[in-house]
C-alpha cells in the first residue's frame, strides 16, 4: 500500500512530467525542458531530482534519502504539435506554481484542462493564416498580385490536404512529398498556360510554408547546450522531412521534364526601392505564422515586428555583399536578441517569438534553385545551392541561439543560470524555484 508521503512524490513527478511533455512536443530545447522539469519537481518539494530526455521519452528520478532506493518515473511523448497557446499557458502556469499561487493539485487539473482543450481560433482561420503566410513569401521574393493570390490558394489546398492526410495518420514524410508535389504541380500548370506570372515563386513559397514546421532551431540549442543525443534526433527528424520536400519538389519537376515544361527561376534582384516592401512581406509572414500555430493575439505585434526587423537586417546585409549565410545569420541574431525581451514583456514564451520572427529567413527559394539546376539544367552547380541552403538553415537556427545569448543579463544570478543549464532560457521560468520554509528566528543575547 502507498503511503501518503509515496502518493504526493507520484504526484508532483506526475505534473513535471505532463509540463515537459507540453514543452518537448511543441518544439522546446532539451535545455529548457530539463530545467523547466526541475522547477516544478523544486517547488513540489522534491529537491535533488535528476532528468534524462531523450527525443521520445523523459525519465524523473527521485531519491528521497541515502539509503532508500530512488524512484524513477518515465512518460513518452507521443505527440507533437505546434500550439503556442498551449505552450504560453502551460509557462504562465508553470511560473505560478512555483511562486506559490496555486497548489500542485491545482496545478494538475488545469494542466489537464489545458492539454484536453481544443484550439483557441477556428480551424478555418488558421487555414487562411497559412495562405496569408505563404501570399507574404511571394510577395518578399518580388511577385505581383496575380502571383500571389496562386500561392495563397496554393497553400490553403496544401494545408487542407495535409490536414486530411494527418487524420489518416499518414507519416509527415509523406504529406511534405505531397505538399511539395502540389506546388510544383501547379507551377507547371501555370508556365503550360503562358500565365503572365512567375511560377517559381509558387513552389519557393510552398517549400517556406512546408519548412515552417520543421523544428531546426531546437535542433542547434540541444547541441550548443550539450544534449548531442536529442540534437542528433531533431536534425534527422528535419532532414528526413527536408528529404521529403526536396522529394516532391523533384517528383513535379522530373513530370515538368517529361512533357517539355521548364519552370526556371524568376526572382528579382533585391533593390533597397522595394524595402518597404520586403519588411512589409516580412511581418506578414511572421504574424500569419504565428497565428497559424495559435500564438496568442498580444504575441502578434512583437512578432510582426520581429519579422518585420529581420527582413530589413538580411536586406541590407545582402545589398552590402555579405553573402546569404551571414546576411541571414545576422538578421537572426538581430531577430533573437529583440525576442527575448520583447516576448518576456508581453507575457509569451521567447521561442513564440523566436521562431514566429525567424520564417521569412527560411531559404524556400533557394533550394528550389538548387533542385531545378540538378534536374531541370542538369548541371551540378545545384549541388553548391543546395550546400548554401544547408548553411543558411545552420546560419539560421545557430543566429536565433546567439542573439537569445546576447539578450541575457549580464549579472551574477545570470552568470550562474549559465553555468547550470548550460544555455538562454526560452520558455520556463529562469531559474528553478524552491519554495521558501519559515526558519525560526535567533533569540538575541541579552546583556546581564
Amino acid at each position: 500500500m502507498q503511503t501518503d508521503e509515496q502518493r504526493e512524490v507520484y504526484a508532483t513527478i506526475d505534473l513535471a512530467l505532463r509540463v515537459g511533455e507540453v514543452l518537448l512536443s511543441s518544439g522546446a530545447g532539451t535545455a529548457d525542458a530539463t530545467a523547466t522539469i526541475l522547477g516544478v519537481t523544486a517547488a513540489g518539494g522534491l529537491r535533488g531530482c535528476e532528468v534524462d530526455i531523450t527525443f521520445t521519452s523523459m525519465a524523473v528520478s527521485y531519491q528521497a534519502a541515502p539509503d532508500v532506493a530512488p524512484e524513477t518515473h518515465i512518460r513518452l511523448v507521443r505527440y507533437r504539435s505546434q500550439d503556442f497557446s498551449r505552450l504560453t499557458d502551460v509557462d504562465q502556469l508553470v511560473r505560478r506554481f512555483a511562486r506559490g499561487d496555486v497548489t500542485r493539485e491545482e496545478a494538475s487539473r488545469e494542466l489537464a484542462r489545458l492539454t484536453s482543450a481544443g484550439p483557441p481560433y477556428p480551424r478555418w482561420s488558421a487555414v487562411l493564416a497559412w495562405g496569408a503566410m505563404a501570399g507574404g513569401a511571394t510577395l518578399l521574393l518580388g511577385g505581383g498580385w496575380l502571383i500571389t493570390l496562386v500561392a495563397v490558394l496554393t497553400a490553403i489546398v496544401i494545408d487542407v490536404s495535409n490536414r486530411w492526410f494527418n487524420r489518416q495518420r499518414l507519416p509527415a514524410f509523406y504529406q511534405q512529398v505531397a505538399g511539395a508535389f502540389v506546388a510544383t504541380a501547379v507551377a507547371l500548370i501555370l508556365y503550360a498556360v503562358h500565365a503572365p506570372v512567375k511560377p517559381s515563386l509558387v513552389v519557393a513559397a510552398g517549400i517556406i510554408m512546408l519548412l515552417a514546421g520543421i523544428a531546426l532551431t531546437g535542433a542547434v540549442q540541444d547541441a550548443i547546450t550539450g544534449y548531442y543525443v536529442t540534437a542528433a534526433a531533431r536534425s534527422l527528424e528535419a532532414m528526413l522531412l527536408t528529404g521529403g520536400i526536396i522529394a516532391g519538389v523533384s517528383l513535379g519537376l522530373a513530370l515538368g521534364l517529361k512533357l517539355g515544361l521548364h519552370v526556371g527561376i524568376e526572382a528579382e534582384t533585391i533593390q533597397l526601392g522595394n524595402l518597404p516592401i520586403m519588411v512589409f512581406s516580412g511581418a506578414v509572414m511572421a504574424v500569419a505564422f504565428a497565428y497559424a500555430s495559435y500564438a496568442p493575439l498580444r504575441a502578434l505585434l512583437p512578432v510582426a515586428v520581429m519579422g518585420g526587423l529581420g527582413s530589413l537586417v538580411f536586406t541590407l546585409m545582402t545589398r552590402a555583399s555579405f553573402g546569404p549565410a551571414w546576411s541571414t545569420a545576422a538578421a537572426a541574431c538581430v531577430v533573437g536578441l529583440g525576442s527575448y525581451s520583447v516576448g518576456r514583456r508581453v507575457g509569451v514564451p521567447p521561442l513564440v517569438v523566436v521562431v514566429a520572427g525567424s520564417i521569412p529567413l527560411l531559404p524556400g527559394l533557394t533550394i528550389y534553385k538548387g533542385l531545378y539546376e540538378l534536374m531541370g539544367l542538369g548541371n551540378l552547380i545545384g549541388i553548391v545551392s543546395l550546400g548554401t541552403a544547408v548553411a543558411i538553415g545552420v546560419a539560421l537556427a545557430s543566429g536565433l541561439i546567439l542573439g537569445e545569448y546576447l539578450a541575457q543579463p549580464i549579472r551574477r544570478e545570470a552568470r550562474r543560470l549559465e553555468d547550470r543549464l548550460a544555455g538562454p532560457r526560452l520558455v520556463g521560468p529562469r531559474r528553478p524555484v524552491r519554495r521558501r520554509t519559515a526558519r525560526p528566528r535567533r533569540r538575541r543575547r541579552t546583556s546581564s
